[in-house]
């Protein structure tokens, strides 16, 4: 099995650039505080990368 990463909304995307709001959306989150558990992929550390000012990532 893929090693999955949590990875968790902690800043608020209000006065975030709209490209990285739409990151944040296409990882699945919405709402402050909000987690979700994603495959450990290139495209998923990339999209990680891209916002890493927003988010908390651990891995499982």
């Amino acid at each position: 099995m893929a090693k999955m990463l949590k990875i968790t909304l902690t800043k608020s995307t209000i006065g975030a650039i709209p490209k990285h709001k739409k990151v944040v959306k296409a990882l699945g989150l919405k709402k402050l505080h909000h987690s979700v558990e994603l495959a450990d992929t290139p495209q998923t550390r990339g999209a990680i990368a891209k916002v890493t000012h927003l988010v908390t990532v651990e891995e499982l």
